[in-house]
């Protein structure tokens, strides 16, 4: 019997551009094809060098539609076959053809909970709960031996159930469970959706003028918990072009807000409605158009609007004569640390100049320290490979016996 061979190419002293090879023989199989999430917007050439393009690969499995996962497909060979979830796949080619270079792929679906083979190996995916709609753990048999693999997750989000259930009864005998590690370390608070979704009311009622939020259009369960805040405080949820295409893109795949509802609008900016013309996509903007708001309209009744906010708005905003100032408030609902530099320092430079209040209203996308002991007790595989993550190195109390690797290095089991 072939021993397994996993090999981590990147991921294992950095948080992202996850990268694992599970090979037996001459056959393999690659989990995610991550881009580094330091690298510059425009570099290239980025895929770890230990990885092998000259052999075959029976094929690629991505875990979830963020680029940290698959963001250097464009590099891989294109003859390598693609499985990922239906909507991931959505997902990849919606933002890929709006802003980079249209993936030209075909994506072979796959379903949680459906083992299917690829060559020597069988795969059983598990849709679970993290900031990406969509979003899988793998398990991998071959040889006799079962890998785990976490992918991102977390616990506390609108599909927390998921982890709940997987861990209730876990797959058994798992050889090697390879897990991120996002959060170890950090001691921050770590809140429910729900939570937030209250704290959005709160925050939405106490302000007289409009509410400013900066989110991810793709993190479907942060504009849930918006949505569901707007209705409650009797507020109407305004989102931007792409937002609106992610919503109705999705809409097949769950009871998801999207253009139509009520307390809902679409804001038909200027900018964003070239891009799309250049696209070819005039007929999704008249389509739109029909669920519209003029973003002057935000500036005549401020105090019924909750407003998408994004360095690709303001301009926008501002020409329609919406100017933030002391009577609206704003919120950063994504990871502060994006503040920084870049149009994150940008949008918040935009409301200190009108003296707007801020918010920092959010949740990880990613499991809490205890949680990721929780699992990884519960799984008690016979060897844990700890990725994606930066405090791996140090102490860890609670924690079965981690083999740490470094990239490239190969574990045979």
């Amino acid at each position: 019997m072939n021993p397994i061979r996993v090999t981590v190419h990147r991921s294992t002293q950095e948080i992202g551009g996850n990268c694992v090879e599970i090979a037996s023989g001459d056959a393999r199989i690659i989990l995610d094809v991550g881009r580094p999430l330091d690298a510059a917007r425009d570099a290239t050439d980025l895929l770890a060098p230990t990885l092998d393009l000259a052999a075959p690969c029976h094929g690629i499995l991505l875990s979830h539609a963020h680029q940290d996962h698959y963001g250097l497909l464009g590099e891989i060979p294109a003859d390598w076959p693609v499985y990922c979830g239906e909507a991931t796949a959505k997902l990849m080619r919606l933002t890929s053809g709006m802003f980079g270079k249209e993936l030209d792929r075909d994506f072979r679906p796959c379903t949680s909970g459906r083992a299917f083979s690829i060559g020597p190996f069988t795969v059983t995916p598990y849709l679970t709960d993290h900031s990406a709609f969509d979003a899988y753990m793998l398990l991998v048999d071959a040889a006799g031996r079962r890998i785990l693999y976490s992918g991102d997750f977390r616990a506390h989000g609108r599909k927390g159930a998921l982890v709940s259930r997987f861990l209730e009864a876990p797959p058994g005998d798992i050889d090697l469970l390879v897990m991120e590690g996002t959060n170890l370390g950090s001691d921050k608070p770590w809140m429910s959706e729900a939570d937030l979704e209250e704290d959005f009311v709160g925050l939405f009622q106490k302000t007289p003028g409009r509410v400013f939020v900066a989110w991810s259009a793709q993190n479907i369960d942060r504009t849930v918990t918006l949505y569901r805040a707007c209705l409650k405080a009797g507020r109407t949820l305004v989102v931007d072009l792409y937002t609106a295409e992610v919503m109705e893109l999705l809409a097949g795949h769950g009871k998801l807000p999207r253009p139509g509802w009520r307390n809902l609008k679409v804001v038909v900016t200027r900018a964003f409605s070239r891009l799309y013309r250049m696209k070819g996509r005039t007929d999704f903007v008249d389509r739109m158009a029909h669920h519209g708001i003029a973003a002057r309209r935000l500036a005549e009744t401020p105090y019924a609007w909750v407003v998408m906010a994004r360095k690709s708005l303001l301009r926008d905003y501002e020409t329609a004569g919406v100017i933030p100032g002391p009577q609206d408030a704003w919120s950063w609902s994504m990871w502060r640390g994006y503040l920084a530099d870049g149009d994150g320092a940008n949008v918040k430079a935009w409301f200190d100049a009108g003296g707007t209040p801020a918010r920092h209203i959010h949740t990880s996308g990613h499991a809490s320290p205890d949680d990721l002991r929780a699992f990884a007790r519960a799984v008690n595989a016979k060897a844990m490979a700890p990725i994606h993550g930066s405090a791996w190195d140090k102490p860890h109390d609670g924690f079965p016996a981690i083999t740490r690797l470094r990239d490239g290095q190969a574990l045979f089991l």
